[in-house]
């Protein structure tokens, strides 16, 4: 068994400044892609995930991780905080969650059936309240 491969912080920091590839600082220090990756997160050079367990609270079944509901969600929320998608993709996100809130509905999820609309509660919709949020950040810009 060899030993431990180690990446130079500083080294890393530099190649990365260069806009050098994953794949590329993998053959450079001789280690697996993933490697590379935990190197970057370590050293603070990765860019921070966008998290989007608020808009999706839901465990999904994998069937169900790219439908309509989840997808919109999902970008909604990534413009919620500070990264939208693109243009087309936002502008449909924002139509569906409109159409469903002046609907007066809301989406349901369960692992068997997917995502339905159900009438919003009374004390307001999930979907309501991930559109307002991407809203309030779209218009601060």
């Amino acid at each position: 068994m060899g030993r431990k491969a180690t990446i130079d912080r500083k080294e890393l920091a530099r190649l990365v400044a260069e806009g050098r590839s994953v794949q590329e600082l993998a053959a450079h220090f001789g280690v697996s892609e993933s490697g590379v990756l935990q190197a970057k997160r370590a050293a603070g050079l990765a860019r921070p995930m966008l998290d989007h367990s608020a808009a999706l609270p839901w465990k999904l079944a994998r069937a169900h991780a790219q439908s309509g509901p989840a997808t919109n969600l999902r970008n909604l929320s990534a413009a919620a905080q500070g990264k939208p998608p693109a243009a087309e993709r936002l502008n449909t996100a924002l139509r569906w969650a409109q159409r469903l809130v002046d609907a007066g509905l809301d989406v349901r999820y369960d692992a068997a059936d997917g995502f339905t609309e159900v009438p919003a509660a009374p004390q307001g919709s999930h979907v309501a309240s991930v559109l307002a949020a991407a809203r309030k950040v779209l218009e601060a810009r």
